[in-house]
């Protein structure tokens, strides 16, 4: 049986975010830096669709590759971190402090990999910093504005509003990484994993680790951002807003659905199943 029933899934997501969170630092660190090349990568085949296309929703059916790439490589990521990690310290598989300690060290890790992204992008992008950037490198470098600039200029309104986005968008990023779970087939968990990516993409809401990319990068373009505004006005509330989606939609919703039922499926027990 290729679909995992609630209780299983429950289950499934109390071992895996108990083995993440008992992954050797090293390991967080190596495998959070490639997630955030991977997300940099997906995110600029996102851009090509898009001035391609000039459709933004036909960008969002490119843009999960990257997601589900990372996931089937058995990677770390912060953003599906923050569903899995806080959901096994609901199981009472995990301390508060394991939480914390492995969110905030895979966080660092897809920085720095976002980062070198950003700078291997704005070298091919620009010959070196010989030219001026082609025309993905332009896109992005609008793109990295408007995820600045219009919330700087709202002040406190724009301030929440990147929050709130960011709250939506993890919403579904962890649901993302819930979704591989449901499958035990590899064309299952991709085709779960694409689902909720896709929506989050093409209606436009904020991811830190993708920012850590976009914006960075737009930075090293020429787009007129600040790293200090970036982090104020778009990182630090995005972040925000990605752990209370994680926690408060993913983690405690699905616990308090199905959290008490958790109990692994055998082979016999999912033959056996009505």
């Amino acid at each position: 049986m290729d679909w995992l029933k609630p209780s299983a899934l429950a289950a499934a997501m109390t071992d895996a975010g108990t083995k993440k969170a008992y992954l050797p630092a090293k390991t967080i660190i190596v495998t959070g830096i490639l997630s955030g090349m991977f997300l940099g990568f997906t995110t600029t085949l996102y851009l090509s669709a898009v001035v391609a296309s000039g459709s933004g929703l036909v960008g969002a059916i490119f843009f999960p590759v990257g997601f589900i790439m990372l996931v089937l490589l058995g990677l770390e990521l912060f953003t599906g971190n923050a569903a899995l990690l806080p959901y096994a310290r609901l199981a009472g598989k995990l301390t508060g402090g394991q939480v914390i300690s492995g969110l905030a060290l895979v966080y660092v890790a897809n920085l720095i990999g976002s980062l070198i992204y950003a700078l291997l992008f704005a070298l091919a992008s620009t010959k070196f910093f010989t030219t001026a950037p082609d025309p993905v490198g332009a896109k992005l470098v609008a793109v990295a504005t408007a995820k600045v600039v219009p919330y700087m200029n709202a002040g406190a309104a724009g301030w929440g509003t990147a929050l709130v986005k960011g709250i939506i968008c993890n919403w579904m990023v962890s649901l993302g990484a819930v979704m591989a779970l449901v499958c035990r087939s590899v064309i299952g968990k991709i085709l779960a994993m694409w689902m909720p990516i896709m929506a989050f993409v093409a209606q436009g809401y904020e991811h830190c680790v993708v920012n850590m990319f976009v914006i960075p990068g737009g930075i090293l373009l020429g787009a007129h951002v600040s790293v200090g505004q970036w982090l104020l006005w778009n990182e630090i509330p995005v972040t925000i807003g990605n752990l209370v989606g994680a926690i408060a939609i993913t983690a405690i919703g699905l616990y308090a659905s199905y959290g008490a039922t958790a109990a692994i499926e055998t082979d016999v027990q999912a033959a056996t199943a009505d």
